[in-house]
């Protein structure tokens, strides 16, 4: 199993707010990734992504052992997401300078019984086989909910002017719910983690070309940075890839 990360703040903004973690326990046979993209004033939106990824990463990492089958994975991550949001929500309602901050989280944990990949913001998951390429995850955003009405298309959402407002965020409230997926993959299949940096300047099929048939991963990961700079990369930029 392979796992490679990388972020940039890309070629606008001077502060980079997404965060990715990479936890690998060998013992176990456990490998946990994490991207956040964090929003909040000053540097309050990389202070929500770097909690809320430490917290996940170290929930789980504390509560999953060798044997744990797919279905207690799948709760362990859940509330490993609580977690995150409880940080989170606290420390913006404590600590003035952190008011109003908040971050998504995209996370993929992988054991010997599958994997779990859990979401709640915009920053997405896909799964690369010989097959092809699908998204895992589903946008919480304002457009995802026109496309679901019907009252857009996906192509008219990459241009709506609300194309960046998310429903759905760890630390804006309380209790926030998060998406839980148990996916299963063959030997050989990707999981890619990304922040709506990359999503939004690099196409599904593009991704696909790069990490179908990909040897080094690391490789593959700053290319899919490159395209998305060689594009004008308006918002910061996070790549995460898991071969298994």
């Amino acid at each position: 199993m392979n796992s490679w990360g990388i972020t940039d703040s890309g070629k606008v903004r001077q502060n980079n707010q997404d965060v990715f973690k990479i936890v690998t326990d060998e013992e176990k046979e456990v490998t946990i990734l994490v991207v956040c993209d964090g929003m909040g004033g000053a540097n309050a939106g990389n202070v929500a992504s770097e909690l809320a990824a430490e917290v996940f990463a170290k929930h789980v990492s504390e509560h999953i052992k060798a044997d744990t089958i797919l279905d207690d994975l799948a709760e362990i991550v859940a509330d490993a997401s609580v977690a995150a949001n409880t940080a989170v929500f606290d420390k913006g309602l404590y600590e003035e300078e952190c008011s109003g901050m908040g971050t998504t989280l995209t996370a993929l944990v992988s054991s010997k019984d599958g994997e779990v990949v859990a979401n709640i913001g915009d920053s997405r998951a896909y799964h690369i086989t010989p097959l092809g390429i699908s998204q895992i995850t589903k946008d919480h955003s304002v457009v995802e909910e026109m496309i679901d009405r019907g009252e857009i298309t996906r192509d008219e959402a990459n241009k709506h002017p609300s194309k960046n407002l998310i429903t759905r965020v760890i630390g804006a409230n309380m209790y926030e719910i998060t998406d839980i997926f148990t996916q299963n993959t063959d030997a050989g299949d990707i999981i890619l983690l990304c922040s709506d940096g990359l999503s939004n300047l690099v196409s599904e099929d593009e991704m696909l070309s790069e990490l179908q048939n990909c040897t080094n991963i690391r490789e593959s990961c700053e290319a899919l940075l490159e395209l998305s700079l060689s594009r004008g990369a308006p918002d910061n930029v996070t790549v995460a890839v898991f071969k298994k």
